[in-house]
Protein backbone atom coordinates (compact mmCIF):
# COMPACT_ATOMS: atom_id res chain seq x y z
CA UNK A 1 0.00 0.00 0.00
CA UNK A 2 1.68 3.40 -1.13
CA UNK A 3 1.87 6.01 1.93
CA UNK A 4 0.86 9.77 2.25
CA UNK A 5 4.17 11.76 2.23
CA UNK A 6 4.00 15.36 3.78
CA UNK A 7 7.08 16.36 1.69
CA UNK A 8 7.40 19.90 1.34
CA UNK A 9 5.44 21.47 -1.31
CA UNK A 10 8.42 23.80 -3.00
CA UNK A 11 10.73 22.16 -5.35
CA UNK A 12 13.89 22.92 -4.74
CA UNK A 13 16.93 23.61 -6.31
CA UNK A 14 19.95 21.12 -5.72
CA UNK A 15 22.53 22.66 -3.92
CA UNK A 16 20.82 25.63 -3.57
CA UNK A 17 21.27 25.45 0.16
CA UNK A 18 24.64 27.24 -0.76
CA UNK A 19 23.52 30.52 -1.80
CA UNK A 20 19.98 30.99 -0.29
CA UNK A 21 17.95 30.36 2.98
CA UNK A 22 15.39 27.59 2.62
CA UNK A 23 12.07 28.43 4.22
CA UNK A 24 11.63 26.34 7.41
CA UNK A 25 8.18 25.30 5.71
CA UNK A 26 10.32 23.93 2.46
CA UNK A 27 12.35 22.08 5.07
CA UNK A 28 11.47 18.11 5.79
CA UNK A 29 12.44 16.93 9.24
CA UNK A 30 11.95 13.31 11.14
CA UNK A 31 9.31 15.71 12.98
CA UNK A 32 7.24 16.15 9.84
CA UNK A 33 7.09 12.02 9.42
CA UNK A 34 2.94 11.09 8.86
CA UNK A 35 1.81 8.60 10.68
CA UNK A 36 2.16 6.05 7.96
CA UNK A 37 5.63 6.56 8.57
CA UNK A 38 5.54 6.29 11.88
CA UNK A 39 4.09 2.90 11.07
CA UNK A 40 6.35 1.64 8.62
CA UNK A 41 9.23 2.78 11.43
CA UNK A 42 7.90 0.34 14.10
CA UNK A 43 7.06 -2.35 11.67
CA UNK A 44 10.69 -2.18 10.80
CA UNK A 45 12.22 -1.83 14.12
CA UNK A 46 10.24 -5.37 15.33
CA UNK A 47 11.03 -7.06 12.07
CA UNK A 48 15.13 -5.98 13.39
CA UNK A 49 14.54 -6.76 16.65
CA UNK A 50 12.50 -10.34 16.54
CA UNK A 51 13.51 -11.38 12.66
CA UNK A 52 17.23 -10.17 12.35
CA UNK A 53 18.97 -10.02 15.76
CA UNK A 54 18.05 -13.19 17.05
CA UNK A 55 19.62 -14.41 13.92
CA UNK A 56 22.76 -12.24 13.65
CA UNK A 57 25.14 -15.30 14.27
CA UNK A 58 23.83 -17.68 11.71
CA UNK A 59 24.13 -14.29 9.40
CA UNK A 60 27.89 -13.75 10.43
CA UNK A 61 28.51 -17.78 9.34
CA UNK A 62 27.31 -16.76 5.98
CA UNK A 63 24.13 -18.72 6.56
CA UNK A 64 22.63 -17.39 3.07
CA UNK A 65 19.63 -19.34 3.75
CA UNK A 66 18.73 -17.73 6.96
CA UNK A 67 19.62 -14.22 4.85
CA UNK A 68 17.00 -15.10 1.74
CA UNK A 69 14.64 -16.24 4.17
CA UNK A 70 14.62 -12.90 6.21
CA UNK A 71 15.03 -11.39 2.70
CA UNK A 72 11.45 -13.27 1.60
CA UNK A 73 9.71 -12.43 5.33
CA UNK A 74 10.68 -8.40 4.91
CA UNK A 75 9.18 -8.88 1.50
CA UNK A 76 6.09 -10.37 2.74
CA UNK A 77 5.36 -7.59 5.19
CA UNK A 78 6.23 -5.22 2.32
CA UNK A 79 9.23 -3.31 3.80
CA UNK A 80 11.40 -5.28 1.10
CA UNK A 81 10.02 -4.39 -2.00
CA UNK A 82 8.91 -0.11 -1.25
CA UNK A 83 10.39 0.87 -4.87
CA UNK A 84 8.75 -1.39 -6.76
CA UNK A 85 5.58 -0.23 -8.49
CA UNK A 86 2.07 -2.33 -7.12
CA UNK A 87 1.47 -3.86 -10.52
CA UNK A 88 4.55 -5.75 -10.11
CA UNK A 89 3.52 -6.71 -6.81
CA UNK A 90 5.39 -4.54 -4.85
CA UNK A 91 4.30 -2.04 -1.81
CA UNK A 92 5.26 0.93 -3.79
CA UNK A 93 5.68 3.54 -1.17
CA UNK A 94 7.44 6.78 -1.08
CA UNK A 95 10.82 7.41 -0.93
CA UNK A 96 10.91 8.49 2.75
CA UNK A 97 9.56 5.26 3.55
CA UNK A 98 12.26 3.58 1.37
CA UNK A 99 15.15 5.92 3.41
CA UNK A 100 13.12 4.98 7.09
CA UNK A 101 12.96 1.34 6.36
CA UNK A 102 17.18 1.70 5.32
CA UNK A 103 17.76 3.22 8.67
CA UNK A 104 15.73 1.07 10.96
CA UNK A 105 17.50 -1.99 9.35
CA UNK A 106 20.80 -1.31 10.24
CA UNK A 107 21.21 -3.22 13.33
CA UNK A 108 22.93 -6.24 11.48
CA UNK A 109 25.65 -4.41 9.10
CA UNK A 110 25.53 -7.80 7.33
CA UNK A 111 22.08 -7.99 7.03
CA UNK A 112 21.68 -4.69 5.72
CA UNK A 113 24.46 -4.63 3.05
CA UNK A 114 22.84 -7.64 1.87
CA UNK A 115 18.83 -5.91 2.35
CA UNK A 116 20.23 -2.46 -0.08
CA UNK A 117 22.16 -4.74 -2.77
CA UNK A 118 18.91 -6.81 -3.43
CA UNK A 119 16.31 -4.29 -3.15
CA UNK A 120 18.44 -0.51 -4.11
CA UNK A 121 21.28 -1.42 -6.44
CA UNK A 122 20.03 -4.39 -7.55
CA UNK A 123 16.60 -3.82 -8.48
CA UNK A 124 15.76 -0.77 -9.14
CA UNK A 125 17.68 -0.18 -12.68
CA UNK A 126 15.50 -2.50 -13.81
CA UNK A 127 12.65 -0.10 -12.15
CA UNK A 128 13.61 2.69 -13.47
CA UNK A 129 14.94 1.46 -16.82
CA UNK A 130 13.75 -1.67 -17.87
CA UNK A 131 11.08 -2.38 -20.58
CA UNK A 132 7.60 -3.43 -20.01
CA UNK A 133 8.16 -7.03 -20.64
CA UNK A 134 11.84 -6.84 -18.46
CA UNK A 135 9.73 -5.14 -15.56
CA UNK A 136 6.78 -8.10 -16.00
CA UNK A 137 9.42 -10.97 -16.14
CA UNK A 138 11.77 -9.84 -13.22
CA UNK A 139 10.18 -7.64 -10.60
CA UNK A 140 7.70 -9.96 -9.85
CA UNK A 141 10.02 -12.52 -8.43
CA UNK A 142 12.13 -9.40 -7.18
CA UNK A 143 9.26 -8.64 -5.13
CA UNK A 144 8.41 -11.70 -3.72
CA UNK A 145 12.45 -12.21 -3.02
CA UNK A 146 11.65 -15.53 -4.73
CA UNK A 147 14.35 -14.42 -6.77
CA UNK A 148 17.73 -12.37 -5.27
CA UNK A 149 19.13 -9.11 -7.18
CA UNK A 150 22.54 -8.03 -7.29
CA UNK A 151 24.81 -5.40 -9.37
CA UNK A 152 28.05 -6.03 -10.88
CA UNK A 153 29.77 -2.46 -11.74
CA UNK A 154 33.60 -2.52 -9.98
CA UNK A 155 36.20 -4.46 -11.77
CA UNK A 156 39.59 -5.45 -10.31
CA UNK A 157 41.65 -3.09 -12.42
CA UNK A 158 39.19 0.18 -12.55
CA UNK A 159 37.50 -0.38 -9.04
CA UNK A 160 36.08 3.71 -8.73
CA UNK A 161 36.82 4.05 -12.55
CA UNK A 162 33.81 2.22 -13.32
CA UNK A 163 33.83 3.24 -17.04
CA UNK A 164 37.15 1.64 -17.96
CA UNK A 165 35.24 -1.39 -17.33
CA UNK A 166 37.08 -3.85 -19.38
CA UNK A 167 34.18 -6.46 -19.49
CA UNK A 168 33.14 -6.45 -22.92
CA UNK A 169 29.96 -7.42 -24.89
CA UNK A 170 29.26 -8.65 -28.47
CA UNK A 171 26.43 -9.78 -30.30
CA UNK A 172 26.95 -13.33 -31.53
CA UNK A 173 26.20 -13.85 -35.50
CA UNK A 174 23.19 -15.13 -35.70
CA UNK A 175 21.76 -11.33 -33.80
CA UNK A 176 20.27 -13.58 -31.01
CA UNK A 177 22.23 -13.25 -28.06
CA UNK A 178 25.07 -11.23 -26.17
CA UNK A 179 28.17 -12.89 -25.37
CA UNK A 180 29.67 -11.22 -22.41
CA UNK A 181 33.07 -12.07 -21.04
CA UNK A 182 35.43 -10.41 -18.13
CA UNK A 183 35.28 -10.27 -14.30
CA UNK A 184 32.99 -8.13 -12.05
CA UNK A 185 34.55 -7.78 -8.27
CA UNK A 186 33.25 -7.42 -4.88
CA UNK A 187 30.06 -8.32 -5.80
CA UNK A 188 27.35 -7.95 -2.86
CA UNK A 189 24.62 -10.84 -2.79
CA UNK A 190 26.80 -12.37 -5.55
CA UNK A 191 27.17 -16.12 -3.60
CA UNK A 192 23.13 -16.09 -3.75
CA UNK A 193 21.37 -14.05 -5.72
CA UNK A 194 19.42 -15.12 -8.94
CA UNK A 195 19.67 -11.85 -10.99
CA UNK A 196 22.84 -9.45 -11.92
CA UNK A 197 22.71 -6.54 -13.26
CA UNK A 198 25.99 -5.82 -15.33
CA UNK A 199 27.72 -3.13 -16.88
CA UNK A 200 29.79 -4.29 -20.14
CA UNK A 201 31.37 -2.68 -22.83
CA UNK A 202 29.49 -3.04 -26.40
CA UNK A 203 32.29 -3.46 -28.90
CA UNK A 204 34.64 -3.40 -26.30
CA UNK A 205 33.89 0.97 -26.39
CA UNK A 206 30.39 1.38 -25.96
CA UNK A 207 29.18 0.87 -22.15
CA UNK A 208 26.09 -0.53 -21.70
CA UNK A 209 23.81 -2.46 -18.70
CA UNK A 210 22.72 -6.05 -18.78
CA UNK A 211 20.28 -8.34 -16.95
CA UNK A 212 21.77 -11.47 -16.43
CA UNK A 213 20.48 -14.41 -14.44
CA UNK A 214 22.37 -17.07 -12.55
CA UNK A 215 22.20 -19.65 -14.81
CA UNK A 216 22.92 -18.31 -18.01
CA UNK A 217 25.12 -20.22 -20.20
CA UNK A 218 29.25 -19.19 -19.52
CA UNK A 219 27.92 -17.61 -16.25
CA UNK A 220 29.81 -18.38 -12.52
CA UNK A 221 30.13 -16.97 -9.10
CA UNK A 222 33.37 -16.98 -7.57
CA UNK A 223 34.76 -17.94 -4.05
CA UNK A 224 33.62 -15.90 -1.21
CA UNK A 225 35.55 -13.23 0.04
CA UNK A 226 37.59 -13.08 3.54
CA UNK A 227 36.48 -9.34 4.94
CA UNK A 228 37.31 -7.36 7.22
CA UNK A 229 33.75 -6.43 8.41
CA UNK A 230 30.24 -7.13 6.79
CA UNK A 231 31.67 -10.94 7.02
CA UNK A 232 27.74 -12.43 6.90
CA UNK A 233 26.94 -10.91 3.50
CA UNK A 234 27.91 -12.75 0.28
CA UNK A 235 30.96 -10.93 -1.50
CA UNK A 236 32.31 -12.75 -4.46
CA UNK A 237 33.65 -12.25 -8.46
CA UNK A 238 31.38 -12.83 -10.51
CA UNK A 239 33.49 -14.63 -14.05
CA UNK A 240 31.75 -14.15 -17.79
CA UNK A 241 33.19 -16.52 -19.93
CA UNK A 242 31.49 -16.26 -23.04
CA UNK A 243 28.28 -15.82 -21.09
CA UNK A 244 25.01 -15.79 -23.21
CA UNK A 245 22.65 -13.11 -22.40
CA UNK A 246 19.28 -13.06 -24.79
CA UNK A 247 19.12 -9.91 -26.92
CA UNK A 248 16.46 -8.45 -25.29
CA UNK A 249 18.26 -8.87 -21.79
CA UNK A 250 19.94 -5.60 -22.49
CA UNK A 251 18.69 -2.80 -20.41
CA UNK A 252 18.46 0.37 -21.28
CA UNK A 253 20.20 1.88 -24.52
CA UNK A 254 23.37 0.80 -26.06
CA UNK A 255 26.02 3.16 -24.38
CA UNK A 256 24.18 4.62 -21.86
CA UNK A 257 24.98 2.43 -19.51
CA UNK A 258 26.55 5.37 -17.31
CA UNK A 259 23.21 6.71 -17.00
CA UNK A 260 21.72 3.52 -15.10
CA UNK A 261 24.88 3.09 -13.13
CA UNK A 262 25.50 6.79 -11.90
CA UNK A 263 21.43 7.29 -11.11
CA UNK A 264 21.55 4.04 -9.23
CA UNK A 265 24.36 5.40 -7.09
CA UNK A 266 22.41 8.26 -5.70
CA UNK A 267 19.90 6.34 -4.72
CA UNK A 268 22.18 4.09 -2.82
CA UNK A 269 23.99 7.11 -1.52
CA UNK A 270 21.14 8.54 0.44
CA UNK A 271 19.93 5.42 1.35
CA UNK A 272 23.40 4.77 2.94
CA UNK A 273 23.30 7.63 4.25
CA UNK A 274 20.13 6.61 6.22
CA UNK A 275 21.57 3.28 6.94
CA UNK A 276 24.44 4.54 9.06
CA UNK A 277 22.23 7.29 10.84
CA UNK A 278 20.31 3.65 12.45
CA UNK A 279 23.78 1.95 12.87
CA UNK A 280 25.10 5.11 14.74
CA UNK A 281 22.06 5.16 17.00
CA UNK A 282 22.08 1.30 17.72
CA UNK A 283 25.52 1.79 18.88
CA UNK A 284 24.80 4.55 20.79
CA UNK A 285 22.33 2.42 22.89
CA UNK A 286 24.51 -0.33 23.64
CA UNK A 287 27.14 2.20 24.61
CA UNK A 288 24.68 3.61 27.04
CA UNK A 289 23.70 0.75 28.20
CA UNK A 290 27.38 -0.04 29.02
CA UNK A 291 28.39 2.69 30.18
CA UNK A 292 25.06 2.46 33.13
CA UNK A 293 25.99 -0.99 34.27
CA UNK A 294 29.94 -1.19 34.57
CA UNK A 295 31.51 0.18 37.15
CA UNK A 296 35.21 1.35 37.92
CA UNK A 297 36.17 3.51 40.74
CA UNK A 298 33.49 2.75 42.96
CA UNK A 299 30.81 4.71 39.96
CA UNK A 300 29.38 3.57 37.12
CA UNK A 301 31.08 4.71 33.81
CA UNK A 302 28.43 6.92 32.95
CA UNK A 303 29.19 8.85 35.83
CA UNK A 304 32.23 10.06 34.63
CA UNK A 305 32.53 13.69 32.72
CA UNK A 306 34.94 11.99 29.48
CA UNK A 307 32.23 9.52 29.35
CA UNK A 308 29.65 11.83 29.22
CA UNK A 309 31.11 13.90 27.02
CA UNK A 310 31.57 11.05 24.34
CA UNK A 311 28.33 9.82 24.70
CA UNK A 312 27.18 13.67 23.93
CA UNK A 313 29.23 13.83 20.86
CA UNK A 314 27.71 10.89 19.19
CA UNK A 315 24.67 11.87 19.94
CA UNK A 316 25.10 15.31 18.71
CA UNK A 317 26.46 13.58 15.22
CA UNK A 318 23.22 11.62 14.89
CA UNK A 319 21.35 14.54 15.59
CA UNK A 320 22.49 16.47 12.66
CA UNK A 321 23.01 13.62 10.38
CA UNK A 322 19.21 12.73 10.96
CA UNK A 323 18.63 16.34 10.06
CA UNK A 324 20.63 16.09 6.95
CA UNK A 325 19.20 12.60 6.26
CA UNK A 326 15.35 13.69 6.12
CA UNK A 327 15.97 17.22 4.69
CA UNK A 328 17.71 15.49 1.73
CA UNK A 329 14.60 12.41 1.60
CA UNK A 330 12.32 15.43 1.58
CA UNK A 331 13.68 17.47 -1.23
CA UNK A 332 13.16 14.18 -3.30
CA UNK A 333 10.20 13.54 -2.23
CA UNK A 334 9.22 16.78 -3.43
CA UNK A 335 10.44 16.95 -6.72
CA UNK A 336 9.31 13.44 -7.36
CA UNK A 337 5.37 14.36 -6.18
CA UNK A 338 5.17 16.66 -9.68
CA UNK A 339 5.88 13.77 -12.17
CA UNK A 340 2.84 12.24 -13.75
CA UNK A 341 2.41 8.01 -12.73
CA UNK A 342 0.84 8.22 -16.29
CA UNK A 343 3.72 9.08 -17.84
CA UNK A 344 5.76 6.64 -20.03
CA UNK A 345 8.23 7.54 -18.58
CA UNK A 346 7.75 7.72 -15.11
CA UNK A 347 10.82 5.90 -14.17
CA UNK A 348 13.47 7.78 -16.33
CA UNK A 349 11.52 10.73 -14.86
CA UNK A 350 11.84 9.51 -11.28
CA UNK A 351 15.80 9.00 -11.85
CA UNK A 352 16.41 12.00 -13.22
CA UNK A 353 14.51 14.01 -10.36
CA UNK A 354 16.65 12.15 -7.67
CA UNK A 355 19.79 12.94 -9.66
CA UNK A 356 19.04 16.79 -9.28
CA UNK A 357 19.77 15.96 -5.45
CA UNK A 358 23.10 13.59 -6.26
CA UNK A 359 25.06 17.05 -4.41
CA UNK A 360 23.00 16.02 -1.57
CA UNK A 361 23.17 12.64 -1.52
CA UNK A 362 27.30 12.61 -1.98
CA UNK A 363 26.91 15.13 0.86
CA UNK A 364 25.40 12.40 2.96
CA UNK A 365 27.05 9.52 2.27
CA UNK A 366 30.29 11.17 3.09
CA UNK A 367 29.34 12.69 6.14
CA UNK A 368 27.24 9.82 7.51
CA UNK A 369 29.99 7.44 6.97
CA UNK A 370 32.66 9.24 8.96
CA UNK A 371 29.94 10.50 11.44
CA UNK A 372 29.54 6.60 12.21
CA UNK A 373 32.90 5.79 12.06
CA UNK A 374 33.77 7.98 14.83
CA UNK A 375 30.93 6.54 16.89
CA UNK A 376 31.68 2.90 16.50
CA UNK A 377 35.42 4.14 17.53
CA UNK A 378 34.05 5.71 20.90
CA UNK A 379 31.64 2.95 21.14
CA UNK A 380 34.43 0.52 21.37
CA UNK A 381 36.58 2.82 23.42
CA UNK A 382 33.55 2.70 26.20
CA UNK A 383 33.66 -0.88 26.45
CA UNK A 384 37.52 -0.47 27.02
CA UNK A 385 39.26 -4.07 26.82
CA UNK A 386 35.57 -5.94 26.22
CA UNK A 387 34.83 -3.49 22.88
CA UNK A 388 37.61 -5.84 21.26
CA UNK A 389 36.07 -9.35 22.03
CA UNK A 390 33.31 -10.83 19.91
CA UNK A 391 31.08 -11.17 22.07
CA UNK A 392 29.91 -7.78 22.52
CA UNK A 393 28.50 -5.66 19.78
CA UNK A 394 30.80 -2.82 20.36
CA UNK A 395 33.20 -5.05 17.98
CA UNK A 396 31.35 -6.18 15.01
CA UNK A 397 29.91 -2.62 14.62
CA UNK A 398 33.40 -1.04 14.20
CA UNK A 399 34.41 -3.58 11.79
CA UNK A 400 31.44 -3.37 9.67
CA UNK A 401 31.18 0.66 9.64
CA UNK A 402 34.53 0.86 7.92
CA UNK A 403 33.30 -0.45 4.55
CA UNK A 404 30.59 2.68 4.42
CA UNK A 405 33.76 4.88 3.24
CA UNK A 406 34.26 2.99 0.15
CA UNK A 407 30.49 1.76 -0.62
CA UNK A 408 28.82 3.42 -3.10
CA UNK A 409 31.88 5.30 -4.51
CA UNK A 410 34.44 5.78 -2.03
CA UNK A 411 34.18 8.89 -0.04
CA UNK A 412 37.48 10.46 -1.89
CA UNK A 413 35.23 10.20 -5.22
CA UNK A 414 32.08 11.92 -3.53
CA UNK A 415 34.24 14.68 -2.54
CA UNK A 416 35.22 15.34 -6.04
CA UNK A 417 31.83 14.40 -7.24
CA UNK A 418 30.61 16.99 -4.78
CA UNK A 419 32.46 20.07 -6.56
CA UNK A 420 32.57 18.63 -10.11
CA UNK A 421 28.82 18.35 -9.97
CA UNK A 422 27.92 21.98 -8.39
CA UNK A 423 30.55 23.56 -11.16
CA UNK A 424 28.38 21.91 -13.72
CA UNK A 425 25.22 22.84 -12.56
CA UNK A 426 26.57 26.62 -12.25
CA UNK A 427 27.78 26.09 -16.12
CA UNK A 428 24.75 24.96 -17.37
CA UNK A 429 22.68 27.43 -15.05
CA UNK A 430 21.41 25.21 -12.89
CA UNK A 431 22.25 26.57 -10.03
CA UNK A 432 23.16 30.31 -9.64
CA UNK A 433 26.43 29.66 -8.50
CA UNK A 434 28.94 32.34 -9.88
CA UNK A 435 26.02 35.20 -10.00
CA UNK A 436 26.25 34.59 -5.88
CA UNK A 437 30.09 33.83 -5.54
CA UNK A 438 30.47 37.56 -8.15
CA UNK A 439 28.17 39.16 -5.58
CA UNK A 440 30.23 38.52 -2.44
CA UNK A 441 33.02 39.00 -4.40
CA UNK A 442 32.21 42.52 -4.80
CA UNK A 443 30.68 43.01 -1.49
CA UNK A 444 33.80 41.60 0.14
CA UNK A 445 35.95 44.45 -2.12
CA UNK A 446 33.82 47.64 -1.22
CA UNK A 447 34.40 46.68 2.87
CA UNK A 448 35.14 44.39 5.64
CA UNK A 449 31.39 43.23 5.27
CA UNK A 450 28.91 42.40 7.94
CA UNK A 451 29.16 39.55 9.76
CA UNK A 452 26.42 41.35 12.63
CA UNK A 453 24.45 38.45 14.35
CA UNK A 454 21.07 38.20 13.23
CA UNK A 455 17.91 38.49 15.24
CA UNK A 456 15.67 35.97 16.23
CA UNK A 457 15.59 32.33 17.00
CA UNK A 458 18.89 31.01 17.03
CA UNK A 459 20.43 34.43 15.81
CA UNK A 460 23.62 33.30 16.62
CA UNK A 461 23.73 29.67 15.16
CA UNK A 462 21.95 31.34 11.84
CA UNK A 463 24.95 33.74 11.76
CA UNK A 464 27.55 31.26 11.94
CA UNK A 465 25.88 29.28 9.06
CA UNK A 466 25.40 32.46 7.04
CA UNK A 467 29.20 32.79 7.65
CA UNK A 468 29.94 29.56 6.57
CA UNK A 469 28.38 29.91 3.38
CA UNK A 470 30.41 33.03 2.83
CA UNK A 471 33.58 31.51 3.34
CA UNK A 472 33.32 28.76 1.51
CA UNK A 473 31.52 30.41 -1.98
CA UNK A 474 34.77 33.02 -1.47
CA UNK A 475 37.43 29.94 -1.48
CA UNK A 476 35.23 28.61 -4.29
CA UNK A 477 35.62 31.65 -6.18
CA UNK A 478 39.07 32.08 -5.78
CA UNK A 479 39.99 28.58 -6.55
CA UNK A 480 38.34 28.96 -9.95
CA UNK A 481 40.23 32.19 -10.32
CA UNK A 482 43.66 31.02 -9.78
CA UNK A 483 42.92 26.97 -11.58
CA UNK A 484 40.32 28.07 -14.16
CA UNK A 485 40.14 24.78 -16.32
CA UNK A 486 42.69 23.15 -14.46
CA UNK A 487 41.14 23.00 -10.97
CA UNK A 488 39.95 19.45 -11.73
CA UNK A 489 43.88 18.72 -11.24
CA UNK A 490 43.93 20.14 -8.06
CA UNK A 491 42.04 17.09 -5.62
CA UNK A 492 43.74 18.48 -2.79
CA UNK A 493 41.84 21.68 -2.94
CA UNK A 494 38.79 20.59 -4.00
CA UNK A 495 38.24 18.09 -1.00
CA UNK A 496 39.24 21.31 1.17
CA UNK A 497 36.61 22.68 -0.67
CA UNK A 498 34.24 20.11 -0.86
CA UNK A 499 34.40 19.39 2.92
CA UNK A 500 33.69 23.18 3.69
CA UNK A 501 30.56 22.52 1.19
CA UNK A 502 29.42 18.99 3.74
CA UNK A 503 29.92 20.90 6.81
CA UNK A 504 27.94 23.70 5.64
CA UNK A 505 24.73 21.62 4.68
CA UNK A 506 25.40 19.87 7.88
CA UNK A 507 24.95 23.74 9.95
CA UNK A 508 22.51 24.56 7.64
CA UNK A 509 20.14 21.48 8.36
CA UNK A 510 20.82 21.04 11.96
CA UNK A 511 19.53 24.55 12.94
CA UNK A 512 17.04 25.07 10.26
CA UNK A 513 15.47 21.94 11.73
CA UNK A 514 15.82 22.88 15.72
CA UNK A 515 14.55 26.09 14.58
CA UNK A 516 11.39 24.28 12.72
CA UNK A 517 11.25 22.32 16.79
CA UNK A 518 11.21 25.71 18.68
CA UNK A 519 8.53 27.13 16.35
CA UNK A 520 6.51 23.93 17.16
CA UNK A 521 6.94 23.03 20.78
CA UNK A 522 8.38 26.39 22.08
CA UNK A 523 12.60 26.82 23.04
CA UNK A 524 11.55 25.71 27.01
CA UNK A 525 11.04 22.52 25.87
CA UNK A 526 14.09 22.20 22.90
CA UNK A 527 16.77 22.81 25.08
CA UNK A 528 18.34 19.32 24.73
CA UNK A 529 18.26 19.60 20.73
CA UNK A 530 19.58 23.56 20.97
CA UNK A 531 22.49 21.34 23.13
CA UNK A 532 22.97 18.61 20.85
CA UNK A 533 22.36 21.36 17.53
CA UNK A 534 25.07 23.97 19.46
CA UNK A 535 27.76 21.21 19.86
CA UNK A 536 27.22 20.10 16.15
CA UNK A 537 27.65 23.49 15.06
CA UNK A 538 31.01 23.51 16.77
CA UNK A 539 32.40 21.00 15.28
CA UNK A 540 31.68 21.64 11.75
CA UNK A 541 32.83 25.24 12.67
CA UNK A 542 36.31 23.96 13.19
CA UNK A 543 36.25 21.91 10.48
CA UNK A 544 35.45 24.42 7.95
CA UNK A 545 38.18 26.99 9.45
CA UNK A 546 40.33 23.98 9.53
CA UNK A 547 39.92 23.45 5.97
CA UNK A 548 39.12 27.06 4.79
CA UNK A 549 43.39 27.86 5.88
CA UNK A 550 44.06 25.02 3.78
CA UNK A 551 42.81 26.50 0.53
CA UNK A 552 43.31 29.72 0.81
CA UNK A 553 46.93 29.11 1.80
CA UNK A 554 47.26 27.02 -1.72
CA UNK A 555 44.85 29.55 -3.69
CA UNK A 556 46.49 33.16 -2.39
CA UNK A 557 49.71 34.23 -1.99
CA UNK A 558 51.37 38.20 -0.75
CA UNK A 559 48.57 41.20 0.17
CA UNK A 560 45.84 39.09 -1.52
CA UNK A 561 46.64 36.15 1.25
CA UNK A 562 46.70 38.80 4.00
CA UNK A 563 43.49 40.01 3.08
CA UNK A 564 41.34 36.97 2.99
CA UNK A 565 42.62 36.01 6.22
CA UNK A 566 41.39 38.79 7.75
CA UNK A 567 38.17 38.04 6.06
CA UNK A 568 37.76 34.89 7.29
CA UNK A 569 39.08 35.44 10.94
CA UNK A 570 36.15 37.86 10.77
CA UNK A 571 33.78 35.29 9.36
CA UNK A 572 34.68 32.38 11.74
CA UNK A 573 34.56 34.73 14.66
CA UNK A 574 31.76 33.86 17.21
CA UNK A 575 31.29 33.83 21.17
CA UNK A 576 32.18 30.04 21.63
CA UNK A 577 29.65 27.93 23.24
CA UNK A 578 30.19 26.03 26.42
CA UNK A 579 30.49 22.62 24.83
CA UNK A 580 31.75 21.04 28.26
CA UNK A 581 28.20 22.51 29.90
CA UNK A 582 26.71 21.28 26.94
CA UNK A 583 28.05 18.05 26.12
CA UNK A 584 27.25 17.24 30.18
CA UNK A 585 24.05 18.56 29.65
CA UNK A 586 22.93 16.32 26.96
CA UNK A 587 24.69 12.79 28.64
CA UNK A 588 22.42 13.53 31.47
CA UNK A 589 19.39 12.95 29.11
CA UNK A 590 20.79 10.42 27.38
CA UNK A 591 21.61 8.49 30.44
CA UNK A 592 18.01 8.80 32.07
CA UNK A 593 16.54 7.92 29.29
CA UNK A 594 18.70 4.72 28.17
CA UNK A 595 18.48 5.70 24.33
CA UNK A 596 19.22 8.78 21.81
CA UNK A 597 16.96 11.25 22.03
CA UNK A 598 16.37 14.99 21.73
CA UNK A 599 13.91 16.20 24.08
Amino acid sequence: MATVAIPPKTKLVGGSFLIEEHRLEDVFTVEDLSEEHQQIAQTTREFAQNEILPNVEKIEHKDFAVTRALLRKACEIGIANVDIPEEYGGSEMDKISSSIIAEHLSVSGSFSVSFGGHTGIGTLPIVYFGTKEQKAKYLPKLATGEWIAAYALSESTSASDAMNARTKAVLSADGKEWVLNGEKMWITNGGFADVYIIFAKVDGEKFSAFIVEKTFPGFQAGAEEKKLGIRGSSTTPIILNDCRVPKDNLLGEIGKGHVIAFNTLNIGRFKLGAGVIGGARYSLQNAIGYAKQRKAFGKTLADFGLIKEKLANMAAGIYVGESMSYRTIGMIDAALSDIDKNDPNVYKLTAKGIEEYAVECSVLKVWGSEMLDYVVDETVQIYGGYGFVEEYPAERAYRDSRVNRIFEGTNEINRMLIIDRLMKRAMGGQLALMPAIKKLTEEIMSGPGSVEPLEGALAAERTMVANAKKATLMLAGAAVQKYMTGLAEQQEILAAIADMVIETFAMDSVVLRTQKLIARDGEAKCQVAIAMAQVGLTQAMDKIEAAAKKVVAAVSEGDMLRTQLVILRRLFKHEPFNVIALTRQIADRLIDAGKFVIS
